[in-house]
């Protein structure tokens, strides 16, 4: 039976199978300079406590807001609220205070739970500009006068209760919330979506018999995505480990090349931005090598590309197993040699570095989601990719395009709507289909996305430009860090571009001059600006490292009067 429909809700399900399923490998994590490991029942019984002793603070509705790296008490602390029906606000570790106040504030949580004490300090912070707390839950030694504190060790000892939790967790039924997931604001103030459980279920029910191909019962899903992403958050605590992947919590993004040649994953999920980079890297170690290195390299590539194609003459059926040992085993030795698949989205993924990757067999399904989707609305099927397309929607989801170009999807994994937004509820709801915002078309069933529907760019004379190509285009470049364009109702366009470490502003206009070359006329950058890094810290990044557009254009406009 499919395990995402025997089950009511998330905390019943995971719960239940963490009394089945007992001493089997759940998660691995970093902790006291050595990998460690929490079972199933291990983390079924934790949870248990974790939810008895916070039913003395907590009532059921009760937001809590939950900031923590990823660790073990990150899926207990969110199942735990769920079985005794609160909900989870998780929160970025990289938030400032102010963005704590927003959430603490719109939200209406008044019980914190916090990993550490600087996280903790920075959730009183927030909510000192906000309404206060009536709780805050450290996971180590914290103390203030600020607020009541308790240790999350003090809740692991409550008396085990899995029978009575698992009993109250049994009668919530899938259109109560699940979490209350905060946008990662690209556009504006984040606004708090109403996630209910049939939503993630049928999420997982989807997305399960996509990866099922990949046979991932034993395997190592290495998680370097926060479990405050919306797609993490899914796919990390509920879809994985139910499929009896293990997940591994990896240890930052220093650590991310160690790790994967360390954990050795089976499948890992990225955002575009990693592939870029290890591409680029590539192909920039390639160029220094010597010219007999290159050419090699450069004859694999096109022969791998001709078997991606189909078009493989019988040279290459010769050749592409000595080409697979001596060159392609070593790019994908980075992802520690046995990656069958990685999984891309967060973001538009350049058609030529997915065409990259699969030519050295490693195999990339891009997909495509939203918060208000569960997130997964759609992703390339292991059998079938098109690395052009987000790939076709998942069992049960239906999806049309507008008249006007904007997708729109129906399904149980829609959301509830905005927390407190009734007006923007109805509006992204109308009709009962959600509108995504994203500007796309369906061709034999996969689904392509062009642009954001706010993002088009109208120049003056009337021409219409998709940014989100041309950036593509420009990141693509090893040269090229990260690129913003703009222009409407100007001549021509401009374009944002910050440079590669260690690379200078001629290196960019080389890069700008070949990308030119290959777009038309209205397309192409006439007015050039070498910028500044769009960092977190200047408030030109999302935490999950998505460019805010409007920010970057509104602070370029005002330096430029």
């Amino acid at each position: 039976m499919d395990p995402f429909k025997r089950w009511p809700n998330l905390a019943a399900m995971m719960l239940g199978l963490g009394a089945e399923r007992g001493e089997r490998p759940m998660l691995r994590y970093w902790r006291d300079g050595a990998w460690q490991r929490m079972s199933w029942g291990a983390f079924a019984g934790q949870t248990a406590s974790v939810a008895a002793g916070l039913r003395a603070h907590v009532a059921p509705g009760a937001r809590v807001l939950l900031v923590s790296e990823s660790r073990p008490e990150v899926p207990i602390a969110n199942v735990a609220l769920q079985a005794i029906g609160a909900v989870p606000v998780p929160a970025y570790v990289t938030n400032l205070a102010a963005d704590h106040a927003h959430l603490l504030r719109d939200s209406g949580a008044r019980v914190a739970i916090c990993a550490t004490a600087a996280l903790a300090d920075r959730v009183l912070a927030g909510a000192a500009l906000a309404d206060g707390l009536d709780l805050l839950i450290v996971m180590e030694p914290f103390a203030t006068d600020a607020c009541p504190v308790r240790r999350w060790d003090d809740l692991l000892r409550e008396p085990l209760a899995l029978p009575a939790i698992m009993d109250a967790a049994a009668g919530i039924g899938g259109e109560a919330m699940a979490v209350l997931m905060y946008t990662s604001g690209t556009g504006g103030t984040p606004k708090g979506v109403m996630i209910p459980h049939r939503a993630i279920l049928s999420n997982c029910a989807g997305a399960a018999e996509v990866v099922a191909p990949l046979h991932l019962a034993g395997e190592a899903y290495l998680s370097i995505l926060p479990l405050s992403h919306t797609y993490e958050f899914t796919v990390g605590q509920f879809i994985l480990p139910v499929l009896n992947c293990e997940v591994v919590f990896g240890r930052g993004v220093e650590q991310l090349a160690a790790d994967m040649r360390e954990i050795r994953p089976h499948v890992m999920t990225v955002v575009p931005r990693v592939l870029d980079v290890v591409r680029a890297r590539v192909l920039a170690e390639v160029g220094r090598g010597s010219k007999r290195r290159a050419a090699l390299f450069g004859r694999a590539l096109a022969a791998g590309l001709r078997r991606l194609d189909g078009k493989a003459t019988l040279a290459d059926r010769v050749l592409l197993p000595v080409f697979d040992r001596l060159v392609f085993a070593r790019v994908r030795a980075r992802f520690g040699g046995r990656i069958i698949a990685i999984v891309s989205g967060g973001a538009r993924l350049d058609p030529e570095v997915g065409r990259f990757f699969g030519a050295i067999g490693m195999r990339i399904l891009q997909g495509y989601g939203q918060t208000e989707a569960g997130p997964v609305i759609s992703v390339n099927r292991l059998d079938a990719i098109r690395v052009e397309s987000v790939g076709p929607p998942l069992r049960g989801v239906s999806v049309r395009i507008a008249e006007d170009g904007e997708i729109l999807v129906r399904g149980p994994l829609v959301m509830l709507g905005y927390w407190n937004q009734p007006e923007a509820s109805a509006a992204a709801l109308e009709g009962g289909w959600l509108h995504t915002g994203d500007i796309g078309v369906l061709e034999d069933g996969y689904l392509r996305i062009t642009d954001r529907k706010k993002d088009i760019i109208v120049l003056s004379g009337g021409e219409t430009i998709s940014p989100a190509r041309v950036e593509g285009l420009l990141m693509n470049e090893p040269e090229i860090a990260q690129a913003v364009v703009l222009g409407d109702g100007a001549v021509g366009l401009t374009a944002l571009l910050v440079p590669e470490a260690g690379l200078d502003e001629s290196a960019v206009l080389a890069a700008l001059r070949r990308v030119n070359a290959s777009l038309s006329g209205a397309e192409k950058i006439r007015h050039p600006v070498i910028s500044a890094p769009f960092t977190l810290e200047n408030g030109l990044l999302t935490p999950t490292q998505k460019i805010r557009r409007r920010a970057v254009i509104d602070r370029h406009l005002q330096v430029s009067v």
